[in-house]
Protein backbone atom coordinates (compact mmCIF):
# COMPACT_ATOMS: atom_id res chain seq x y z
CA UNK A 1 0.00 0.00 0.00
CA UNK A 2 2.92 2.76 0.41
CA UNK A 3 4.54 1.59 -2.46
CA UNK A 4 1.40 2.69 -4.43
CA UNK A 5 0.40 5.47 -2.38
CA UNK A 6 1.82 8.00 -4.96
CA UNK A 7 0.47 6.61 -7.49
CA UNK A 8 -3.42 6.51 -6.51
CA UNK A 9 -3.26 2.49 -5.07
CA UNK A 10 -6.39 2.44 -2.81
CA UNK A 11 -7.78 -0.67 -1.60
CA UNK A 12 -10.76 -2.49 -3.10
CA UNK A 13 -12.58 -5.82 -1.48
CA UNK A 14 -14.82 -8.18 -2.55
CA UNK A 15 -17.60 -6.32 -4.29
CA UNK A 16 -15.70 -4.68 -6.87
CA UNK A 17 -14.07 -8.40 -7.55
CA UNK A 18 -17.42 -9.50 -8.12
CA UNK A 19 -18.54 -6.92 -10.15
CA UNK A 20 -15.98 -6.88 -12.56
CA UNK A 21 -15.55 -10.71 -13.01
CA UNK A 22 -19.31 -10.42 -13.50
CA UNK A 23 -18.71 -8.22 -16.42
CA UNK A 24 -16.06 -10.38 -17.56
CA UNK A 25 -18.41 -13.42 -17.35
CA UNK A 26 -16.14 -14.59 -15.35
CA UNK A 27 -17.76 -17.93 -13.20
CA UNK A 28 -16.94 -17.58 -9.78
CA UNK A 29 -17.13 -21.26 -7.98
CA UNK A 30 -20.09 -21.54 -5.31
CA UNK A 31 -22.18 -18.99 -7.09
CA UNK A 32 -21.78 -19.76 -11.38
CA UNK A 33 -20.31 -22.99 -11.19
CA UNK A 34 -20.50 -26.23 -8.22
CA UNK A 35 -20.86 -29.57 -8.52
CA UNK A 36 -24.20 -30.05 -9.41
CA UNK A 37 -24.24 -28.23 -13.05
CA UNK A 38 -22.14 -29.55 -15.85
CA UNK A 39 -19.34 -27.16 -17.82
CA UNK A 40 -21.76 -27.72 -20.72
CA UNK A 41 -24.87 -26.68 -18.75
CA UNK A 42 -22.16 -23.50 -17.32
CA UNK A 43 -21.15 -22.57 -20.97
CA UNK A 44 -17.64 -23.72 -20.43
CA UNK A 45 -17.80 -26.41 -23.14
CA UNK A 46 -14.79 -24.99 -24.86
CA UNK A 47 -12.45 -26.47 -21.77
CA UNK A 48 -13.48 -29.96 -22.35
CA UNK A 49 -11.15 -31.83 -25.06
CA UNK A 50 -13.15 -34.82 -25.86
CA UNK A 51 -10.59 -35.90 -28.53
CA UNK A 52 -7.94 -35.83 -25.72
CA UNK A 53 -8.25 -39.54 -24.34
CA UNK A 54 -10.99 -40.50 -21.73
CA UNK A 55 -11.31 -38.65 -18.17
CA UNK A 56 -13.62 -39.10 -15.33
CA UNK A 57 -17.36 -38.11 -16.53
CA UNK A 58 -16.17 -38.18 -19.66
CA UNK A 59 -19.33 -40.65 -21.03
CA UNK A 60 -21.65 -38.61 -19.38
CA UNK A 61 -20.72 -35.24 -20.74
CA UNK A 62 -20.80 -37.03 -24.12
CA UNK A 63 -24.32 -38.22 -23.54
CA UNK A 64 -25.22 -34.64 -22.51
CA UNK A 65 -23.23 -32.83 -25.53
CA UNK A 66 -25.47 -35.48 -27.47
CA UNK A 67 -28.61 -35.25 -26.14
CA UNK A 68 -28.57 -31.31 -25.36
CA UNK A 69 -28.52 -29.66 -21.64
CA UNK A 70 -31.53 -28.91 -20.22
CA UNK A 71 -30.59 -25.96 -18.31
CA UNK A 72 -28.21 -23.64 -19.32
CA UNK A 73 -26.06 -20.64 -17.65
CA UNK A 74 -27.21 -17.17 -19.34
CA UNK A 75 -26.54 -13.23 -19.39
CA UNK A 76 -29.34 -11.32 -18.72
CA UNK A 77 -30.22 -7.83 -17.88
CA UNK A 78 -33.04 -5.75 -15.78
CA UNK A 79 -35.53 -4.30 -17.52
CA UNK A 80 -37.32 -3.27 -15.05
CA UNK A 81 -35.96 -1.54 -11.81
CA UNK A 82 -34.33 -3.80 -9.80
CA UNK A 83 -30.79 -5.74 -8.73
CA UNK A 84 -31.28 -9.28 -9.24
CA UNK A 85 -28.70 -11.34 -6.39
CA UNK A 86 -27.52 -14.50 -5.73
CA UNK A 87 -30.34 -17.22 -5.28
CA UNK A 88 -33.87 -15.52 -6.70
CA UNK A 89 -36.06 -17.08 -8.75
CA UNK A 90 -36.46 -16.32 -12.75
CA UNK A 91 -39.68 -17.25 -13.67
CA UNK A 92 -41.33 -17.01 -17.14
CA UNK A 93 -45.35 -16.27 -17.02
CA UNK A 94 -45.43 -16.94 -13.40
CA UNK A 95 -44.20 -20.35 -13.80
CA UNK A 96 -40.21 -20.73 -12.19
CA UNK A 97 -37.53 -21.36 -14.79
CA UNK A 98 -34.39 -21.21 -12.97
CA UNK A 99 -32.56 -19.26 -10.02
CA UNK A 100 -29.72 -16.32 -10.23
CA UNK A 101 -26.61 -17.24 -9.82
CA UNK A 102 -24.94 -13.67 -9.39
CA UNK A 103 -26.42 -10.26 -10.07
CA UNK A 104 -24.96 -6.77 -9.25
CA UNK A 105 -24.88 -3.15 -10.88
CA UNK A 106 -22.20 -2.96 -13.70
CA UNK A 107 -20.40 -0.45 -13.19
CA UNK A 108 -18.88 0.15 -16.59
CA UNK A 109 -22.53 -0.49 -18.38
CA UNK A 110 -24.46 1.30 -15.94
CA UNK A 111 -26.72 -1.36 -15.87
CA UNK A 112 -28.24 -4.16 -13.90
CA UNK A 113 -26.73 -7.28 -15.00
CA UNK A 114 -26.92 -10.93 -13.25
CA UNK A 115 -26.13 -14.72 -14.43
CA UNK A 116 -28.20 -17.42 -13.51
CA UNK A 117 -29.52 -21.00 -14.90
CA UNK A 118 -32.75 -21.47 -16.77
CA UNK A 119 -34.48 -24.30 -18.62
CA UNK A 120 -32.70 -24.44 -21.86
CA UNK A 121 -35.90 -23.47 -23.72
CA UNK A 122 -35.74 -20.24 -22.78
CA UNK A 123 -31.62 -19.28 -22.86
CA UNK A 124 -31.59 -17.73 -26.54
CA UNK A 125 -30.62 -14.53 -26.75
CA UNK A 126 -33.32 -11.88 -26.31
CA UNK A 127 -35.64 -13.92 -23.90
CA UNK A 128 -37.64 -11.78 -21.45
CA UNK A 129 -38.34 -13.27 -18.31
CA UNK A 130 -39.04 -12.18 -14.20
CA UNK A 131 -36.42 -12.12 -11.79
CA UNK A 132 -38.67 -12.12 -8.54
CA UNK A 133 -37.43 -9.51 -6.07
CA UNK A 134 -39.18 -9.80 -2.66
CA UNK A 135 -42.25 -11.13 -4.12
CA UNK A 136 -42.72 -9.16 -7.52
CA UNK A 137 -41.65 -9.95 -11.20
CA UNK A 138 -39.16 -7.64 -12.19
CA UNK A 139 -38.27 -8.03 -16.10
CA UNK A 140 -35.15 -9.06 -17.27
CA UNK A 141 -33.62 -10.04 -20.67
CA UNK A 142 -31.16 -12.39 -22.07
CA UNK A 143 -28.17 -10.57 -23.71
CA UNK A 144 -24.80 -12.01 -24.79
CA UNK A 145 -21.99 -12.53 -23.13
CA UNK A 146 -19.36 -11.42 -22.03
CA UNK A 147 -21.23 -7.95 -20.54
CA UNK A 148 -18.09 -6.41 -21.07
CA UNK A 149 -14.96 -6.88 -23.19
CA UNK A 150 -11.89 -4.66 -22.72
CA UNK A 151 -10.66 -2.93 -25.57
CA UNK A 152 -7.58 -4.22 -27.40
Amino acid sequence: MAAGRAHGLLPCGLGARDTLRLEAKMALYGNDIDDEHTVLEADLAWIVKFDKGDFVGRSALWVQKEEGVRRKLVGFEMVGRGIARHGYSLAKDGVPIGLVTSGSMGPWLNKAIGLGYVAAEHAAIGTPFDVIIRGQPVPARVVPTPFYKRPR
